[in-house]
């Protein structure tokens, strides 16, 4: 069997809107002022602990474990509002099911929020297995948060496709090919690079092939 796993935000969602939204209202409800579009941007991809803490620090405070909570639940409840997938990711993810690929997500995010999200956008049934950051006891870069996903896929004859060096670093950690996507939220090197999501299904059949 032959999988790919996809990083989620920056990867298949554009879901800054809605990541940004919920940590503004938390900000304020603080009496902090709120983060631009860029500054939270550049503060996605180590997964909501890190996020709110990077974004009390950025207005010279510390975030304690009740803020975390209240982002959480406050995400949760509103992850799908502005949320969007990219353009041309369903069609290459129907085409990756069609072409006998298992599709995996390996995320940061906390699974419950993924799940609602890809739910939300219609394209949760493309995936035999989410692997949320409160999965295991590890996150990306830590290469065993991506094992994990692939031990749920049943192989590890697979390809990793994200936007953040975290994935590169994960793909690195387990030997095998990483593309990164560059109309996402980081910038990074991998084994490949796509400029559009309908570009997957032939980068990805050449480099299992090699």
């Amino acid at each position: 069997m032959k999988a790919v796993v996809f990083d989620l935000d920056g990867t298949l969602i554009d879901s800054d809107g809605d990541i940004r939204a919920a940590l503004n209202r938390l900000l304020t409800g603080q009496g902090l002022a709120t983060l631009s579009h860029e500054a939270v941007k550049s503060m996605i991809g180590d997964g909501a602990k890190m996020l709110v803490e990077r974004a009390f620090a950025a207005r010279g405070a510390v975030a304690r474990p009740e803020h975390l909570a209240a982002f959480l639940a406050d995400y949760e409840a509103n992850s799908a509002v502005e949320t969007i997938a990219f353009p041309g990711i369903e069609d290459a993810l129907a085409r990756l099911q069609d072409d006998g690929y298992a599709l995996g997500v390996c995320t940061n995010k906390p699974t419950a929020a993924a799940r609602k999200i890809l739910a939300a956008l219609g394209l949760a049934d493309y995936f035999a297995a989410i692997t949320g950051g409160d999965a295991t006891a590890w996150r990306k870069p830590d290469p065993r948060h991506l094992a994990a996903t692939l031990d749920a896929l049943g192989t590890h004859r697979a390809i990793m496709v994200g936007d953040h060096e975290n994935d590169m670093a994960a793909a690195r950690g387990l030997d095998i090919p990483a593309i990164f996507v560059s109309w996402g939220y980081g910038k990074a090197t991998g084994t490949a690079t796509a400029d559009h999501a309908t570009d997957l299904p032939e980068i990805i059949a050449a480099l299992i092939e090699d």
